[in-house]
Order: C-alpha cells, then structure tokens, then sequence
C-alpha cells in the first residue's frame, strides 16, 4: 500500500492550492503595481506632494493591518466565503475610487479601501480545511511562491499598463483582478464541508499575549515592519531618481525593475540552501541586513548615473528577496508549537504597518530633503534593524506539524512527555479540543512516520 505521507494532492486540494494562489496572486498584483508608477505618474494628480504620494503608496497597509486578525476571527464564525467575497468586492470598490479620483486625496481613499479588503486570514484559513495535514505546507509554500511571483510581475508590468492606460487604466486593471478573484473562488475552489479552526493557520486569542513577549519573534515581527517601510519609502525615491539622475524616462522602468528582480532572485537562491543546510540563517539574515544598509548608503553616495542606479536596485532586490523569503520561515521556526498560526497573524499585521508607516516617511522625508533624506532615513532603519538582528539567537532547525489524534492517543496523560523525551522533538502540546497534536521536530533526528508509531505506542512502552 502506497504511504498516504508520499502520495500527491488530490484533484480537489490541487484545485484548492492553485486556485486561492491565483486569489492571493491577483490580489496583491493589483496591490503592488502601483508602486514603481505612483511617485512619477501621480505627480499630475490634483493637490499632489511628495508626503500624499507617499501616503498613496502606504495606505492600504494601515487598513490592512487593522483588520487582517478581526477578518480572520470573523471567518471562523460566518463561514471562509462571505469574508473572502465581501473582502474582494471591497478590494476591486477601492480600486474603482482610485481610478475615477482626479486628486491625490481620492486615490488615497482608494488605496485604504483598498486594504479594508483584508483576506489574507480567510483564504489561508479556507486552505486548512481544504488540504490534508501531510499536503498542508506544499499548498502554503505555493501560496507563498504566487506572493513573490506578483511582486515580480507587478514591477514590470505596472510601468507598461499605466504608460498605455494611465493612472485610471492602472487601477481599473487591479478592480478586474480583484474580480476575477471572485471568479476563481465561485468556479475552481472546492466549497469547504468541515471548516477547521485550529491553531496553524488561524489566530488563537489565548496565545497572543504570549507571542507578543516573545523576544525572537518581536525581532523578526520588527525585521519585517522595517523591511516593508524600507521598501515603501524607497519607491517613493527610485523612481525619481532614475528619471531625475538616471535620466530614464518613466515609460521605461520596467526593464530596470526586471532586471533587478530577476538577478535578485537567482542571487538570493545560494544564501537560502547555505543558511539552511549548514543551519546558519542568523548569519545569513544579518548579512542580507547590512547589504540593505550598504544599498542605501551606495544610493545616497554613488546614484547619480543610471548605470549605478541597476547597480544598487540589483543589490537592493538581492537583499530584499533573500528577507522576504527567510523571515517566514524564521517566524515559523521560533514560534511555539501551538501559537504558529498567531505567530504568522502578528507578523503579517507588522508587515502592513510596515508598508503604511514607509510610505508616509518616505513622503515626508523627500518633502524635508529630498532624495538624499529618503536614503539617509532608510539608512538609519536598515542600521536600526541590523543592531537588533545581531541580538537575534540561531532559530531551532525545525518543522512544525499538527497531527490528528485518536480517541485512544487523546486519552494518553504521557503523551506529551514521552514525545518531550525524545531525541528530535523539541516542543509539543496537546489541544484537547481540536483533537489534535502540535510539534515541533528536527526531521534530521526524527521523521514524521516514527513520530507517528511513537504517538500511537502505548504510554507502558
């Protein structure tokens, strides 16, 4: 008999994955497309400054972050679907704001409209109950991957949407997305039949407290606030830059953004497998830090050319991949084995904060100083950020597992010490109402079938 770990998704949870990374995909496509486009091409907007530009860029994080966790809560007691319908619509309204706005004021209101959209809680929550536990970290690792890929895509294809369409082409281009969202949930998803709400993928109130002292993780919650401020402030400046010392005209951006993206991401791919293999991420995440601080240091000094412009943006997306892609993973790693779920939902909120807080610094630090305050601020946050990093403690190379209890594996009081017992596993707790088993394990000393047997083995063994 074939090992049920080993075999593939079925039909319904490969339609399950793919389809609600398409959700996730067109969603944030239409989130970030605006970002290489917004601080030239909405100089022209009624009432704009550099400081409500900047403000356009961020807003949809403050919103976002605000309501992510609630929206989430609310899924678990109205159902998965009408959060993720509702938060569409609200989503593809948004962008229909911005593209009818003739001012900055009204695409700002578009872009927090926007974020008021804030799905990402329910759709990974619709995940869980539609995918086995074996296949449940391929489908969120998938997730994971259409996330990157659109950030990928949006920086290219931004530019030339909005040089043939404009501003309003762009955003009624992001509403169709949004839509054809709902299109993708209705027609290809599979309609959920036994909605989970456990402590993976969802937001446990009781454990919030307690990831909110956690120090590691408030090191990497802060590590990714910094990043996306860091990201939000500095396309309020690039792009200008590249028009105004590059001399590139604005329509053409996209072969530099490609460009970047495209050496970044194969440049980051080295560092990965070394942090992972040789189990030295601490390292390898400080050092993608300092190249963040050289990155905007280098811009500050040497961005007067377009050739040292690519230069610094193949660096900067080097280094930016390389921390969008480790610090999940690092979150993941340190967080206790029941509070993942919770874990991921802060994080998430400080990532959004992130993005609004950048986007309003990075307004009012170029209205203050122009080019050269945006660098230096981003400097600072990068040196701020690097400090606290240094601090950070190697993560325990670890796999966090939820696995289903039997009726008799329930009932075993030394369950949870025998598995603390063991050498390879390094946390466990028993949640008695899910039925279900968290653990965190070190698959190089124990794997996931032992694990089993050894849950199953009576406690007098």
């Amino acid at each position: 008999m074939q090992d049920s770990h080993s075999e593939r998704m079925n039909a319904a949870e490969g339609r399950a994955a793919g389809g609600l990374a398409l959700v996730f995909a067109f969603r944030m496509l239409g989130m970030f497309m605006v970002l290489p486009v917004l601080a030239t091409y909405g100089q022209e907007l009624i009432g704009a400054t550099p400081t409500l530009i900047g403000v356009a860029i961020g807003a949809y994080g403050l919103t976002q972050a605000l309501l992510q966790i609630p929206f989430g809560i609310l899924s678990d007691r109205i159902g998965r679907l009408p959060v993720i319908y509702f938060g569409l619509l609200v989503f593809a309204l948004g962008a229909g704001v911005a593209a009818e706005a003739e001012s900055i004021h009204g695409v700002i209101a578009g872009r927090v409209l926007q974020g008021a959209g804030a799905i990402s809680a329910a759709v990974m929550a619709l995940l869980s109950d539609l995918t086995r536990e074996q296949h449940r970290t391929k489908a969120m690792a998938l997730i994971g991957m259409s996330i990157g890929l659109s950030f990928a895509v949006a920086m290219v294809i931004g530019p030339l949407l909005t040089r043939a369409f404009g501003l309003s082409g762009l955003f009624w281009a992001t509403a169709g997305m949004a839509l054809l969202g709902m299109l993708i949930v209705a027609l290809v998803v599979p309609r959920s039949t036994h909605p989970l709400s456990h402590r993976e993928s969802g937001v446990a109130r009781r454990e919030l407290l307690t990831t909110l002292r956690n120090k590691d993780l408030l090191r990497l919650d802060f590590g990714i606030l910094v990043l996306h401020a860091i990201l939000m402030a500095s396309f309020v400046a690039l792009p200008l830059a590249l028009v105004e010392q590059g001399g590139l005209a604005r329509d053409e951006h996209w072969w530099v953004y490609l460009s970047a993206l495209l050496i970044g991401f194969f440049g980051m791919v080295p560092f990965i497998i070394y942090g992972e293999k040789k189990r030295r991420m601490r390292r390898v995440l400080a050092g993608a830090v300092a190249v963040l601080l050289a990155c905007e240091l280098y811009f500050l000094l040497f961005g007067q050319s377009l050739r040292t412009l690519v230069v610094g943006f193949v660096l900067f997306f080097t280094a930016f991949n390389l921390l969008e892609a480790s610090l999940p993973s690092l979150v993941s790693k340190v967080a206790p084995a029941a509070g993942k779920g919770t874990a991921m939902g802060v994080y998430s909120t400080s990532q959004f904060l992130g993005a609004a807080l950048g986007g309003m610094l990075g307004g009012w630090l170029f209205d203050q100083g122009g080019l050269t305050w945006v660098f230096a601020g981003c400097a600072s946050l990068s040196a701020l950020w690097l400090i606290i990093a240094a601090t950070m403690r190697e993560p325990p190379y670890v796999t966090s597992l939820r696995l289903p209890l039997s009726a008799a594996a329930l009932a075993d009081a030394g369950l949870v010490q025998r598995l603390l017992g063991t050498a390879g596993v390094t946390d466990a707790v028993v949640v008695a109402e899910e039925a279900a088993l968290y653990v965190k394990l070190d698959t190089e000393q124990l794997d996931r079938t032992s694990l089993e047997r050894l849950i199953e083995a009576p406690s007098a063994c």
